[in-house]
């Protein structure tokens, strides 16, 4: 495949390292994936991609049941400059399939660290860990991400703040409270790191209330006149972080490669 050929549209994380004229391994679920539910084989094309080397073409060299292995032709894509300059996210766990939808599409929103936290009102009280973060790769595929966030384990609200590095702004998504206009907030300490608190559908207990208006690294953020839901609240403050201090300043520039197939 030439450059000037349309690149293949199947995108793969592959935990392992990647560069020209490398092979990479295909763990079970992938090689299923590709043979069993694509109908790919050898020969075929896919884009490659391990969070720290970039994006890189390359096709199926062998494939079974269980395995398989990727010949890696040429990078499409640079790793990032920064790959953590993307907000973090912490926010109660979320009934009915609510917590996999937020993994999803705080990804999609460019978040470099997600962090699952219980709170006195939460309904939530155990996730499962290892199905957040295929999630999170099963989104960074189809976002046409270079990285995947960290997606951390679940955390006491209080063990949150008594372990915070006080150099990252803590923005709270306050229900209630003194609290500044959100774009206002951003656009003041926009160069400063950012991370978004959003609380359970009930809100936070006021004593949680009280200990985070205590914390000098928290920025209380008030997100309009309406009551939002949990998980609209988390997709609200993403966007406007990054229509005002992230990605989206880029002038509406694709940087994705021009000739996917």
């Amino acid at each position: 495949m030439t450059q000037d050929q349309p690149l293949p549209r199947t995108r793969l994380f592959i935990d392992a390292p990647l560069s020209a004229g490398a092979s990479a391994p295909l763990d079970g679920g992938r090689a299923h994936y590709l043979r069993a539910v694509l109908r790919q084989g050898p020969g075929d094309g896919v884009l490659a991609f391990n969070g720290r080397d970039g994006e890189f073409l390359a096709r199926i060299d062998t494939l079974g049941k269980s395995a398989g292995t990727l010949a890696v032709e040429r990078q499409t894509r640079p790793a990032p400059a920064d790959p953590a300059a993307g907000p973090w996210l912490a926010f109660a766990p979320l009934k009915g399939g609510r917590t996999e939808y937020v993994v999803e599409k705080a990804v999609e929103l460019g978040v470099s660290r997600l962090i699952p936290v219980f709170t006195r009102r939460g309904d939530v009280g155990r996730v499962n860990l290892e199905r957040l973060r295929a999630n999170a790769v099963e989104a960074a595929e189809q976002c046409e991400r270079l990285t995947v966030p960290d997606v951390a384990e679940p955390v006491e609200l209080a063990k949150l703040l008594s372990g915070w590095d006080e150099g990252r702004r803590l923005y709270l998504a306050a229900e209630s409270g003194v609290a500044q206009p959100l774009v206002t907030a951003i656009t003041a300490q926009a160069t400063l790191p950012a991370a978004f608190l959003v609380g359970p559908e009930g809100g936070f207990d006021p004593t949680e209330l009280a200990l985070l208006y205590r914390m000098a690294f928290v920025v209380p953020i008030g997100l309009g006149p309406r009551i939002l839901r949990a998980d609209t609240a988390a997709f609200a403050v993403l966007s406007a972080w990054q229509a005002v201090a992230g990605d989206w300043q880029q002038g509406g520039q694709d940087a994705r490669p021009p000739n996917r197939a």
